[in-house]
């Protein structure tokens, strides 16, 4: 028998810089195993260079597209790279792409899911300013409280402080505060990932291998940071807690709190699945 068949739900856009914290791949493969959320496009978005040489959007680019053959679908997204740098007044093939994908008419919403710097949404917005009405956005990033720095946003304050101003762009967010709590122990990260099939080892292995700078201290914890726009994308934020901030020209609403459990339940549950799904065609 074959399981229930879940109702696709929305399209969603996936932006983030894959070639730094794996945690974006995790939430990446959770995206493309969720038949709830239509994957419509990979971007990729440049890291700060504090943590690498130049060329991150393409070499995230790149893990994501072989990410996506890993995972085999018939159907597979787009993979766009977007700007090597913070935001300029050039446009970005990503940025092109995302206003393409927003133009077209689909009964189903946009949600542009962005876990990293906000560069290709502004340079998008920019382009088209239109499309604001035609997504919305679902932020990994910022802080509630005025904490210091925060990666997402402080990468390119510019990019971010354009998108918020954007009266008619509907934004849920999700702030320092909320995805610290996505804290996940190492030794349950590498024994639910390698018992997880050959997308969980290969999620694994991207751990593994991430260039941390020489003497960079590891600690017993991993935040999965990235993940909890599944909840509004592919699964329910029922069982989350969030405030609205503003019922203006867009609603605009901030996470206080996520479940936990749900997203990595349906995590594992997904590699393991798919990787059942495979053994069985294989034979």
């Amino acid at each position: 028998m074959s399981g229930l068949r879940v109702a696709e739900r929305c399209r969603v856009i996936v932006d983030n810089d894959w070639a730094g914290d794996p945690d974006g791949l995790v939430a990446l493969a959770h995206h493309l195993l969720s038949p709830a959320n239509r994957v419509e496009l990979v971007t990729s978005s440049f890291l700060d260079p504090v943590f690498e040489s130049p060329g991150g959007a393409a070499r995230g680019a790149a893990l994501a597209e072989e990410l996506i053959d890993l995972i085999g679908k018939d159907r597979r997204p787009p993979v766009v790279a977007g700007s090597e740098q913070a935001l300029t007044h050039a446009s970005s093939p990503a940025a092109e792409a995302i206003v393409a994908a927003a133009r077209r008419d689909d009964p189903l919403p946009l949600l542009l899911v962005c876990a990293g710097p906000l560069t290709n949404v502004a340079e998008a917005l920019r382009l088209a300013a239109d499309i604001a009405t035609r997504l919305t956005l679902v932020w990994i990033g910022g802080a509630a409280e005025d904490r210091g720095f925060e990666y997402n946003r402080d990468t390119d304050p510019a990019a971010a402080e354009l998108v918020f101003a954007v009266p008619e762009l509907a934004i849920r967010w999700f702030p320092l505060e909320t995805y610290e709590r996505c804290a996940y122990s190492i030794a349950e990260l590498e024994h639910d990932l390698r018992r997880s099939g050959r997308i969980g080892e290969w999620l694994w292995e991207r751990f593994v291998t991430l260039p941390l700078p020489e003497g960079f201290p590891v600690g017993a914890t991993w935040t999965l940071g990235d993940s909890p726009p599944l909840l509004v994308t592919a699964l329910t934020d029922a069982s989350s807690s969030s405030v609205l901030e503003s019922t203006g020209a867009a609603e605009r609403r901030r996470y206080t709190d996520v479940d936990l459990r749900l997203l990595v339940g349906d995590l594992l549950a997904r590699l393991r699945l798919h990787e059942q799904g495979r053994d069985r065609s294989a034979r």
